[in-house]
């Protein structure tokens, strides 16, 4: 596995579906990767008294051609994105995540994933393709980010709700029987937290998601579920996710002390 110079910037947000923070003063960079070159923003942000260097990829992005076609979840390159994380200079990477909900949380609200259940099936998922490596996955979200994502929910009034994310391969919505069996496991259900979360794990990130409700889960909600309704659901919620996500970043400390840095200690088979 090539080796990453690291540069330290504060944070990447890895933007899904509708997500348009401000760029204002960010400049354009390509990111050349093993898996695929990687269009991206850097730039600094004024926020709580800080200044915020960030960098953002756009999930969703064809990165490898110019007419900027939207990918769907099926068809993303996920080892390109999270290794340009790195290579930006991430040491922690906010994930923002479109989900439906099969519990009782309201559309429209917020919840970190603490957990998941991964139903993917045709991804690439991993960067060790050559070696034996079985990273450790005790704690998949970092602590440290999701205790800021919290805080930050908290000082926006907001309810800091958590959860076990169910990622399903798509691209297709979920069936009504799908998401009753899903429902005994799981809290939310989205087709795009696999494998971004398990590939920053092997690169040692910090990586957090924060996930938008956007509606009720299939055959939950007695109507049919459209993509208007989820794209509807995010133009309403892009101002406070963005101040949800600065906020977040401005208490981070500049210092790691969770243990992402050391998942793939003592997990290589030779």
């Amino acid at each position: 596995m090539a080796h990453l110079k690291q540069h330290e910037i504060d944070a990447v947000l890895i933007g899904g579906v509708g997500f348009r923070p401000e760029e204002n003063g960010f400049k354009d960079r390509e990111v050349t990767t093993p898996y695929g070159t990687v269009r991206a923003k850097r730039g600094t942000i004024s926020h709580n008294g800080r200044e915020l260097e960030l960098a953002i990829i756009g999930r969703h992005a064809n990165n490898d051609s110019a007419r900027g076609e939207h990918l769907p979840p099926h068809r993303l390159n996920y080892r390109a994105n999270v290794w340009a994380a790195k290579a930006l200079g991430a040491m922690r990477v906010i994930a923002t995540n479109s989900v439906g909900t099969m519990g009782n949380h309201q559309p429209g609200s917020f919840l970190v994933a603490e957990d998941f259940i991964d139903l993917t099936h045709s991804r690439v998922n991993t960067f060790f393709n050559e070696e034996t490596l079985h990273v450790d996955m005790t704690q998949p979200y970092c602590p440290e980010v999701r205790e800021c994502l919290t805080n930050a929910l908290e000082r926006n009034d907001l309810e800091a709700q958590r959860g076990v994310y169910v990622c399903t391969e798509g691209p297709r919505f979920e069936t009504a029987a799908e998401i009753q069996m899903f429902r005994s496991f799981g809290d939310v259900v989205g087709m795009t937290g696999l494998p971004e979360v398990v590939l920053a794990k092997e690169l040692g990130l910090c990586y957090a998601s924060l996930c938008i409700i956007t509606n009720k889960a299939c055959g939950l909600a007695g109507k049919k579920l459209t993509a208007d309704e989820v794209l509807d659901m995010l133009d309403e919620k892009q101002e406070i996710l963005h101040t949800i996500i600065l906020d977040a970043v401005s208490c981070l400390p500049e210092k790691r002390n969770c243990d992402c840095q050391y998942a793939t200690f003592g997990a290589t088979i030779n």
